[in-house]
């Protein structure tokens, strides 16, 4: 079992018309043991910027510590906000100086960036970036999560429908994962809210 593997996880980010959601499973476990079925993989940087870590738990929340002390440096110094670009050079940045002993997580960023453009990517370990106009998956769930998507995405989706999309994506997803599942998190971002909902799968 690659170590990418041990806690299970599924991420995806998805793209609407000047919107995205994030969406995660809820479970962590060590291998086949489930230990906790509550956990959070997405975090808010801020109210238009979320990051979601899959991969290792522990590195996850390591490395979700060191970008939110580098996104409050920021914060001082420039007084503003991160954009999405920018952050996603931070993590590619701060990923590749480990390259050599990496933290073992893939990030997802989302974000909206000038005029309400949603921007989302994902990267390695080593932050080698991948950018997309669509839809980014990551975790252990990936493959299926690829194939759902694929098949349920549209172009400039409202958020309502770009929430049911995607939460019907990561739900049939982690039912094709024994790593990943236990309900789901969805984060779904306009540029004038935030919702915040929670989603019942198998619970097994």
């Amino acid at each position: 079992m690659s170590i990418f593997e041990y806690n299970g996880s599924a991420l995806v980010a998805m793209v609407g018309k000047n919107c995205f959601a994030i969406a995660s499973d809820r479970r962590l476990g060590v291998q086949l043991q489930t230990i906790a079925t509550d956990f959070q993989r997405i975090s808010k940087i801020h109210d238009r910027l979320f990051l979601g870590l899959s991969g290792l738990a522990t590195d996850a929340q390591t490395l979700y510590q060191r970008l939110v002390f580098r996104h409050k440096l920021y914060q001082l110094r420039e007084e503003r906000d991160m954009k999405p670009e920018t952050f996603a050079n931070l993590v590619s940045a701060i990923l590749y100086e480990k390259r050599f002993g990496p933290y073992f997580c893939q990030p997802v960023i989302a974000g909206l960036g000038d005029e309400d453009k949603p921007f989302i990517c994902t990267m390695d370990s080593i932050g080698a970036k991948e950018l997309a106009k669509d839809f980014v998956v990551a975790g252990t769930a990936s493959e299926s999560l690829y194939g759902a998507c694929e098949s349920m995405f549209k172009d400039d989706m409202e958020p309502e429908e770009l929430f049911e999309t995607i939460s019907q994506a990561l739900l049939s997803s982690v039912d094709r994962d024994c790593l990943s599942g236990w309900g789901g998190h969805v984060y779904l971002v306009t540029p004038t809210e935030v919702k915040e909902r929670i989603l019942k799968g198998r619970m097994d």
